[in-house]
């Protein structure tokens, strides 16, 4: 598919081997690239389960792979990996060989305008994965307090200029509502300036994404789920693109190590090669690790 490069395609199928005959949930399918590479090794008699929030990426996914998988190979729903437990009842499906998550943003969302996640474009502050969501990043922007809105643009953002950002953002926002991604990207250059090749609203918009989805919150919900759902033997692979992201699955592995429930099969984290970062620069900030369900006591 034009425009889109899954991260770590060889390195997935390499930690996750899967075989022909086992079930795969895929939390993230976006426009099924991972997909598209597992799903030849599962058959004859495998199941890929793919989750999307986003409909509209599910709507691609479904667009490139169903010429080929049909509904027996391959099951399609319109949710939120946090909530996979509720598709697998649906799916009829009890246990699964492997999960797979990608938790990074598709360069198709970000060349949407219409979905405000690029301060590249001119767009509404949106920013949902989920169009029925009930909170806009327009919400956040001129709803927060100050002292809140600073908080979400350092913890979730990691911005360090974030007091001085969500002071401007006030000030603006006391004259006139702010409504675009261009107006908020303008505002936050104008608190602390530019240099250098990355755009300073980037960790603003970062912030604000994982805050309107509740990303973290999700993750973890997932997280914790997946002992009850994953086979003895069935591995867990995700893929991070920030820190945030990356800390919360490493903590999780290391208490489930202590539990006994998994092993880690990457002791440091997997990244693209020179190749692949040169190819796709989307996958130089990707992070793969990967765990094995171990046997229950």
């Amino acid at each position: 598919m034009p425009g889109h490069a899954p991260v770590l395609v060889s390195h997935v199928l390499r930690l996750l081997d899967p075989q022909p005959g086992q079930v795969v949930l895929d939390g993230t399918i976006k426009l099924g690239g991972h997909a598209a590479a597992i799903l030849p090794r599962i058959t004859p008699g495998g199941l890929y389960i793919g989750l999307d929030w986003d409909e509209r990426m599910l709507a691609q996914a479904r667009d490139r792979l169903r010429p080929e998988w049909d509904a027996h190979v391959l099951k399609l729903y319109a949710a939120s990996y946090a909530d996979f437990p509720e598709v697998l009842a649906q799916a009829g499906v009890e246990s699964v060989d492997h999960m797979l998550l990608d938790l990074g943003i598709n360069s198709a969302q970000l060349d949407d305008p219409t979905r405000g996640f690029s301060f590249e474009r001119e767009g509404p502050l949106d920013m949902r994965f989920d169009a029925e969501g009930e909170t806009q990043a327009v919400d956040l922007v001129n709803k927060l307090s100050e002292t809140d809105l600073a908080n979400v643009l350092y913890e979730l953002g990691g911005e360090t200029h974030s007091r001085r950002i969500a002071k401007r953002i006030c000030q603006a926002r006391h004259s006139r509502r702010i409504v675009t991604t261009a107006q908020l990207a303008r505002i936050v250059e104008s608190a602390i300036g530019r240099s250098g090749r990355i755009h300073p609203a980037t960790k603003t918009f970062q912030a604000l994404r994982i805050a309107v989805n509740r990303e973290l919150e999700n993750l973890e919900r997932f997280l914790e789920q997946t002992p009850q759902y994953l086979k003895p033997g069935g591995k867990l692979a995700v893929i991070s693109f920030h820190s945030l992201e990356d800390g919360a699955v490493k903590r999780f592995l290391k208490s489930a190590k202590k539990s006994g429930t998994f092993e880690e099969l990457t002791k440091r984290p997997v990244v693209a090669d020179t190749d692949e970062r040169d190819e796709n620069p989307r996958s130089r900030s990707a992070k793969l690790r990967v765990a094995v369900r171990v046997e229950s006591q």
